[in-house]
């Protein structure tokens, strides 16, 4: 793309050989000139457009008029390419400041816009639909580590997780009492590389000394797929994968996963087999009031938490768990030490600055005036989009989804609203028998019910993608018949 110059005078006009479409204002101090361009064109009228220009002080244009020609033409070729990202990229979002006769640009969070057959990868819970907020709070969450800081293995030497930062245990106790969820009192804070590596931790802490035999592991369907996955993975012999709480009969130790709300379906959740000798994990990776109404703080004997799915920082690789027993407590910490030595402080330390912030924003408003507080602005977004997927899935009768009601009031934001979790168990209905592979066929990759212990009519749909991946999302379901 280039310009012409077809006279120089008082006005300079020039002929695009491509269609653009921009207008920019801006000001040449350096040369004692008051200077203002106007760029006008039609993107739909080939080679028509002009930059006039309104000079004063003509004596000295005349004297530097080849060095503010060079100048202009380096202008011409921003504000040109400019105009083409604005024709390819009608959604993008820019801001263009002239300061100190320096060409600034600013750009915020974008999204390029997908293409329509573009295939849609919902298979993963990955949380990029808080990537934009946290694009909007700038640098709060920064963190600056000098290079001679964590140096040693060790955190606290005289505590029971030696490895956890105070400043990370700090912040997960302020946010859980702020928010409500969960009961911190009493319990021993184990942290880890993500829940993953705890709920290992937690296999392994639960399994009897001296036992003849692997202990069993239960979940009533439709469970997280990666739990059967997670056990089988080492082939241990401390601790096999037994399928279904509700068809489990053994008279022997066993541990049940409950999670609640569950993965995949989002429903609340209670242990199933309540029988002596057994030991129950509940995973609360989802208990957060942009998810679900949060009604009592949770009080179990093991809770798994993941800043993940919490805050959306699933990089980060950090989780942690409240445990009452101090022997699981202290079997935990020595499976995470003898697996990876500790957990990074690096994201401890981030974690907690995450975190801090996050409860900061709802403690202290006046210092977030341009940025909503996180859990409102999450419940919001969330809402936004189960109301959209509920509306298609209504209008097109090939798909259902859950019945979460009651709607019930949550006691940390006062909304009453029924579960909106991060994942939308779909399931086919009519002659379709395999969901996954249906959906496949129309460019929308899901994990497959069998992977949960369910039937192949379901399958999990991330709705935590970002909004142009959501909305063709929701869109390709509302056009297949």
């Amino acid at each position: 793309m280039y310009f012409s110059p077809l006279q120089i005078s008082r006005k300079i006009i020039f002929t695009p050989h491509t269609p653009f479409s921009l207008s920019i204002t801006f000001s040449l101090k350096k040369f004692g000139l008051s200077t203002m361009a106007i760029i006008v064109g039609n993107p739909s009228v080939e080679g028509k457009g002009f930059i006039a220009y309104s000079l004063m002080h003509e004596k000295k244009m005349k004297m530097k008029i080849r060095i503010m020609a060079l100048r202009q033409l380096l202008m011409f070729s921003i504000a040109l390419n400019v105009g083409l990202l604005f024709n390819m990229y009608p959604n993008a979002l820019a801001i263009f400041d002239f300061k100190n006769n320096s060409f600034v640009s600013k750009l915020p969070f974008y999204s390029a816009p997908k293409p329509l057959d573009q295939v849609l990868d919902l298979d993963h819970g990955d949380p990029m639909v808080y990537e934009k907020y946290w694009r909007q709070m700038g640098d709060k969450t920064t963190v600056v580590i000098p290079g001679w800081k964590f140096v040693s293995y060790f955190s606290d030497k005289k505590s029971l997780c030696w490895f956890l930062e105070p400043e990370f245990a700090y912040a997960v106790d302020r946010l859980h009492k702020l928010v409500g969820n969960a009961d911190t009192e009493d319990h021993y804070l184990v942290v880890g590389t993500g829940s993953t590596q705890l709920f290992q931790a937690v296999l392994y802490a639960a399994s009897p000394p001296n036992q003849t035999e692997p202990i069993s592991v239960v979940a009533s369907p439709p469970f997280y797929s990666s739990y059967r996955l997670i056990t089988e993975y080492l082939k241990s012999g401390l601790y096999e994968w037994a399928g279904n709480a509700n068809e489990f009969k053994k008279d022997k130790p066993y541990v049940e996963i409950v999670t609640s709300p569950n993965n995949p379906d989002g429903l609340s959740r209670e242990a199933v087999v309540n029988k002596n000798g057994g030991i129950v994990v509940h995973d609360l990776a989802y208990y957060w009031p942009q998810y679900t109404p949060i009604t009592s703080p949770a009080d179990h004997d093991i809770m798994l938490f993941t800043v993940s799915k919490c805050t959306g920082h699933a990089g980060t690789r950090l989780g942690w768990a409240l445990v009452k027993d101090e022997e699981i407590a202290k079997k935990m910490t020595e499976f995470i030490m003898l697996s990876t030595i500790g957990v990074s402080k690096e994201s401890q330390i981030r974690g907690a600055k995450i975190l801090q912030v996050i409860a900061d924003s709802h403690e202290k408003r006046d210092k977030f005036k341009k940025t909503e507080p996180f859990f409102e602005h999450s419940y919001k977004l969330m809402a936004m989009r189960w109301n959209d997927l509920e509306d298609v899935v209504d209008q097109n009768k090939l798909f259902t989804l859950p019945n979460f009601a009651p709607a019930r009031k949550c006691n940390f934001s006062g909304h009453i609203f029924a579960p909106q979790p991060a994942f939308a168990w779909l399931k086919c209905e009519g002659e379709v028998e395999d969901c996954e592979g249906f959906l496949r066929n129309h460019k929308i990759l899901t994990r497959g019910g069998t992977q949960f212990g369910s039937s192949a009519k379901y399958v999990r749909a991330s709705v935590l993608s970002r909004d142009d991946v959501f909305d063709q999302f929701t869109e390709r379901l509302s056009s297949i018949n």
